[in-house]
């Protein structure tokens, strides 16, 4: 049985579109939207092939059409591509976000699964730090040997007592520094994180092309391009962005995190 990862794909197309890794089982731990504007193909990716999906904050929050109004980083990224995501996606895309499991147990080859975005105690909104303790106090009656989740755009494998977590990484859009999209392979009880190339200039070409504001394009050039933002001291500059600062409008990606 050949298992595979995926969260977070942020509506990144081309992203999505490299892994052409073969599968038995795909498992999305939510996220499916916002940040990229190309949402409706990776909707239907997800409708078409994934065996089983939970749903994700930014999923919930484009189901229930909510507006954020956030003035930095990814709160700020957000509420401008969120505009975006509402006016690409059909009424069926929409319906089909709100109908996902906030959370899903699953048993395959006689492994439980547990799938969540965020954690169980909270499975929408909570970052996870990949942290034995903080993992440990949020199983306490889980009944589930697989913890699959996503959130943090920061891939890991942490073993928690006899229970493994797994979190595949952001497949649109990594935030560890490295630009590749993000997943993970369960093969012979053997987990794999792994990394693959992708037109990134093809997701940076569809920012520009958008009606976004200037900043805005700015910022996501930047983590599509480094995996990362720029914190607002780093004296990182890129002239080519635009004439808006984007470091003007960043905060670190911890601080942000819960978005």
């Amino acid at each position: 049985m050949r298992i595979l990862l995926l969260a977070d794909i942020h509506a990144n197309w081309p992203a999505l579109q490299a892994i052409q890794e073969p599968f038995d089982v795909c498992l999305v731990m939510g996220d499916i939207v916002d940040y990229g504007l190309e949402p409706a193909p990776c909707i239907e990716w997800v409708r078409q092939r994934a065996t089983y999906v939970v749903r994700g904050n930014h999923d919930h929050g484009v189901a229930q059409q909510v507006r954020i109004n956030g003035k930095n980083g990814f709160k700020y990224l957000t509420g401008v591509t969120r505009i975006l995501t509402q006016e690409r996606i059909s009424q069926a895309d929409r319906r089909y976000l709100g109908s996902l499991p906030i959370s899903k147990r699953v048993t395959i080859d006689n492994t439980k699964f547990l799938l969540v975005h965020a954690t169980p105690r909270d499975p929408l909104d909570e970052y996870a730090i990949a942290d034995v303790d903080f993992w440990s106090r949020r199983l306490e009656g889980v009944d589930a040997q697989v913890i699959c989740t996503g959130h943090t755009h920061l891939p890991c494998v942490l073993e928690v007592g006899e229970r493994l977590i797994i979190n595949p990484g952001s497949v649109g859009q990594p935030r560890d520094g490295d630009p590749r999209a993000s997943y993970a392979i369960i093969e012979n009880q053997r987990v794999e994180l792994k990394r693959i190339e992708y037109p990134v200039e093809e997701t940076v070409r569809t920012v520009w092309e958008s009606n976004l504001p200037e900043p805005a394009k700015a910022l996501l050039a930047e983590v599509f391009r480094t995996g990362a933002l720029a914190k607002p001291d780093s004296g990182r500059h890129r002239p080519e962005l635009g004439a808006t600062p984007a470091n003007d409008l960043l905060r670190t990606a911890e601080e942000a995190a819960a978005v």
